[in-house]
């Protein structure tokens, strides 16, 4: 387990200079320009904006999704931007975690199966993911829904397995575009401190791309985005 202590100073993240651009008919869409930041190890970090201002574009650069048109992005220092496809999906698989708004499941596994991929995919042995899995799943309070198909889950229970599956590996970022944007009001709380609280026990950095204020001020900062620059870079005072 990864035990880095809150606010570590040392950087896990940096965006440098990175602009997007598109290529719409024969014209070009610049969806994000000049977006520059870094984030602490442990930092919680919010990214909001209206729909359209490049969050999304902005959350997958930074996961190493796709890659800037200009200027670069690292992770752990390693110029992530620059990497090849191989060597990307190596570092997407063991330092990276993802929680998608559409819960991303795969239909034809059971919750313990799907919460599993990661570390089988990272080379674990069979035992020590359901082992893992089962443990997970019992922290996101679905230990009676193991066996169980996404189809025979709610939303609420879709999102804490794919919450179980984002921590799993332990890595040490893990990027969450709209975690609660299809969930109504109360299962989306559940589903918010889920979230900081997994976050906090295994001491991952976090990204959150989201449309929700209250959720983006639960985080340590919040980054805002207009047509595709920063307009605000602000440290959330705690209540």
């Amino acid at each position: 387990m990864h035990t880095y202590p809150k606010h570590k100073s040392s950087v896990i993240l940096n965006v440098d200079h990175v602009s997007k651009t598109f290529q719409s008919g024969s014209s070009e869409l610049t969806v994000l320009r000049d977006v520059q930041f870094e984030l602490m190890r442990g930092e919680t970090c919010a990214i909001v904006g209206p729909s359209g201002s490049g969050k999304t574009t902005l959350l997958g650069l930074c996961a190493g999704l796709d890659t800037p048109t200009s200027g670069s992005v690292s992770l752990n220092g390693r110029e992530i931007s620059a990497m090849t496809e191989q060597d990307l999906s190596e570092v997407r698989r063991r330092e990276i975690g993802f929680v998608f708004q559409a819960f991303q499941l795969i239909q034809t596994l059971t919750a313990a199966e799907n919460v599993m991929v990661p570390l089988e995919l990272a080379g674990a042995s069979y035992n020590r993911s359901r082992e893992k899995a089962l443990e997970l799943l019992g922290e996101v309070g679905l230990a009676n829904r193991t066996e169980h198909y996404p189809t025979q889950l709610s939303g609420g229970e879709q999102q804490r397995v794919g919450l179980a599956r984002a921590f799993i590996h332990e890595p040490e970022i893990l990027f969450a575009d709209e975690p609660t944007g299809n969930l109504d009001g109360e299962t989306g709380h559940q589903i918010e401190h889920l979230l900081f609280e997994l976050n906090q026990k295994k001491g991952t950095t976090l990204v959150i791309v989201t449309h929700d204020r209250e959720l983006a001020e639960k985080c340590d900062r919040v980054i805002s985005l207009k047509d595709g620059q920063i307009i605000s870079d602000a440290v959330v005072q705690m209540q």
